[in-house]
């Protein structure tokens, strides 16, 4: 290893369930790398294929050349939800990387160090799904959310997107009034009935989660549009994230000081109609709102620095902060 491994790439991969997002670092020539795969979920996709997909992806960022890779932390959707799943994953990663350290952990960790860029606090994530995870001062952990979308991840863009078909088929049968989400939902999908939208929802939509989660653009429209039901729906997604950054806050010790929440995730571009009250009620709870530092790969990189080279980890946040990470 030549300086300690300050001239080989470490490597950090943000697996979600829909897009998994890698990064090669290498503080001796002051680059970082990226690539983007499909999701890697392996309850969805098999460890077989996810493994051999991550493998291929890191091989491509450092030239084919395993020798030049000194480390890598994985957060990966569903890790630390079987032991039985994590042993299978894990397993399968150790023979794709031979002789390679790697650190696992859930994709919620590498979110919250990007973040907060390994510091004391909270990160929310609101994309597809929903959770929230902190470290406090001590080097505690406690993480709430993330249960699956079939019966949680309230808050998500797939929540929104389906609470979004939820308002439009009770508009449409009057058991609620009509506004401006019942009708763009029509123009956007050109229905002359609007029963059309149960053939439409079965055949394109349901059991595909990023299609599902992307409705959650058509409640932003509407609710930029004045939809009253499309903006009580912000309002109720932004009372469930706060529900997770409460119980998660509840569970750790900032010593009586103001904790920084910080956040990643789709749901957050829509802006003024979620941003806005969610940082007015983090205040009130006691937090402070803060702009996300790094991504959630960068956070795996950071990972990845912090296990097996933290002589370099001060350096490679200077080089992360001198790059578009492209956060949110």
């Amino acid at each position: 290893m030549v300086n300690g491994g300050l001239d080989l790439y470490y490597i950090g991969i943000d697996g979600g369930g829909t897009k998994t997002a890698i990064c090669a670092a290498n503080i001796g020539n002051s680059e970082l790398r990226y690539a983007k795969i499909a999701g890697s979920s392996w309850r969805e996709h098999g460890v077989n294929k996810v493994s051999q997909d991550i493998k291929e992806a890191v091989l491509e960022l450092v030239g084919d050349d395993s020798g030049k890779i000194a480390g890598i932390a994985m957060g990966l959707s569903c890790h630390g939800e079987s032991t039985e799943g994590d042993s299978i994953l894990e397993q399968g990663m150790r023979e794709v990387f031979p002789g390679i350290p790697i650190y696992f952990t859930n994709d919620v960790e590498a979110g919250w160090a990007g973040s907060l860029a390994l510091g004391a606090g909270i990160n929310i994530v609101a994309g597809t799904g929903s959770i929230a995870f902190g470290k406090d001062d001590r080097g505690h952990t406690a993480r709430s959310g993330g249960w699956s979308e079939f019966f949680g991840d309230e808050g998500s863009c797939y929540w929104v997107g389906r609470r979004v078909m939820e308002i439009f088929s009770k508009q449409s049968d009057g058991r609620l009034p009509k506004d401006e989400l019942y009708g763009l939902v029509r123009r956007e999908f050109n229905l002359q009935n609007d029963f059309g939208f149960i053939d439409l929802i079965y055949n394109e939509y349901m059991g595909y989660r990023k299609q599902v989660a992307s409705f959650q653009l058509l409640a932003e429209k509407a609710a930029l549009a004045g939809s009253p039901s499309a903006k009580r729906l912000y309002d109720e997604a932004v009372d469930e994230l706060l529900l997770l950054v409460i119980t998660v806050r509840n569970k750790l010790d900032f010593n009586g000081k103001p904790w920084t929440v910080s956040y990643s995730g789709g749901l957050f571009k829509a802006g003024e109609l979620v941003l806005k009250k969610f940082s007015q009620k983090i205040g009130e709870a006691g937090g402070i709102l803060s702009r996300p530092c790094f991504g959630p790969v960068e956070g795996s990189v950071l990972l990845a620095y912090q296990c097996f080279c933290p002589e370099g980890l001060e350096q490679v946040k200077s080089i992360m902060q001198n790059y578009n990470t492209g956060i949110l």
